[in-house]
């Protein structure tokens, strides 16, 4: 356990100070998009199913090119990477913002921008999750993730409130150009720091260096059973992002209780956030996928057409767990898998992950239309846990200790 008083040293060390503030501001911006992208396309079309398409088009490239992120994120100097993301970001949200504030916005469009915003973050993550062992010493490295979580939902928590007033007085169009400026601010803090030069490998090809990274993942069946397991749990949560607004604005009062119901889930991680802080798991992995089951709690409330609170107290639960669940796994990568593969074992892991999400986006509609909304998001609670279940019955993870 880490005294309250130590709880945020890793800010001491100016070059996480500058990664944490320019995420921070990144992260703002996003939770504006997080509102203001479902509902311009629900006010341009009203159907969950261009929704499930425009979320869609974001999530597939963002997995398709992950493992070719991770290959470059440990061949190049990864700040680089970031900075190119970050631009390639900035003129996307400009560019939807452009759309939708002088009504020439249509869904082909939105689908085509958002695609390489996602293929942008693709590049982004990985080199994100290789950079941060760079910016703060070993001993620092999990309260340097738990904070990188909470400012991720405490900027989450003020962008929404934000974000929702903005959608709901000024329309998205606005929200999404204040996300554009938000990603500018991120490349200027990276621009700063200060980092050891770049460790280059030895010269060999593309393939080779995606065959050495998949050596490394599969050889540890704890994670590769955790990657299936979590992207299951994503395919649940992409059908979560796409319901929950419908739900919202058929019967639960529209952006504002969506952005409650988000609003929730940001607390619940920014909690989390502050507990990872504290938590030293003997067994990271057993507990990790432990609490990804509280996942389906929300997605139960919202089936039963809970008033949108209740809901969102769900939410704060789930976001808490997942959250937690989160910087125990990231940190315990950072410290088992070697840093010169770490970037490509960590593609792998997105890679996996994220892998079934676009499924549950693009299945969403359908699925509400053939059965029902209610019973869609019955489903999906469901399968949450069960997911969890067959995970922690894995010996590797179970025993997995650090």
């Amino acid at each position: 356990m880490t005294g309250f008083r130590g709880s945020f040293d890793a800010l001491h060390e100016r070059e996480f100070r500058l990664l944490f503030t320019g995420q921070l501001i990144s992260l703002l911006g996003d939770s504006f998009t997080s509102v203001a992208l479902s509902f311009a396309v629900l006010d341009l079309t009203h159907s969950a199913t261009d929704l499930g398409i425009v979320l869609t088009a974001r999530a597939v490239p963002l997995v398709l090119f992950l493992l070719v992120g991770g290959v470059f994120a440990d061949r190049l100097p990864r700040r680089t990477m970031m900075l190119g993301a970050d631009v390639v970001r900035m003129t996307c949200q400009a560019s939807l913002a452009a759309l939708i504030l002088t009504h020439h916005a249509l869904v082909w469009e939105l689908a085509a921008i958002v695609a390489v915003h996602g293929s942008a973050t693709a590049f982004f993550n990985p080199a994100s999750t290789g950079l941060t062992p760079l910016t703060v010493s070993a001993d620092r490295l999990q309260q340097a993730n738990s904070l990188r979580g909470m400012s991720q939902s405490g900027a989450g928590l003020v962008g929404l409130a934000l974000g929702g007033t903005v959608v709901t007085l000024a329309g998205p169009g606005w929200a999404l150009a204040g996300d554009a400026l938000s990603y500018g601010g991120s490349a200027l803090f990276l621009s700063l720091l200060r980092l050891p030069p770049h460790v280059k490998l030895p010269p060999q090809s593309f393939f080779a260096d995606l065959r050495d990274g998949w050596r490394e993942f599969v050889s540890r069946t704890w994670l590769w059973v955790g990657v299936a397991a979590a992207s299951l749990a994503n395919l649940t949560t992409g059908i979560f992002s796409v319901l929950g607004p419908v739900v919202s604005k058929q019967s639960l009062g529209g952006p504002v209780a969506w952005t409650e119901i988000l609003g929730g889930m940001s607390v619940g991680a920014l909690l989390g956030g502050f507990a990872a802080l504290h938590v030293h798991a003997r067994r990271p992995f057993l507990l990790a996928l432990s609490l990804i089951s509280m996942l389906g709690l929300p997605m139960a409330l919202l089936a039963l057409r809970a008033p949108a609170l209740l809901v969102a107290t769900g939410a704060l639960l789930g976001g808490g767990c997942n959250m937690l669940a989160n910087t125990v796994w990231e940190t315990t990568l950072q410290h088992l898998v070697p840093r010169a593969v770490l970037s490509r074992v960590t593609a792998y892991d997105w890679f996996g992950s994220m892998a079934c999400q676009p499924i549950g986006l693009a299945i969403a509609g359908p699925l509400a239309v053939a059965i029902g909304t209610g019973t869609t998001l019955w489903l999906t609670a469901a399968a949450i846990v069960l997911i969890a279940a067959a995970a922690v019955s894995t010996p590797s993870v179970r025993r997995l200790e650090i």
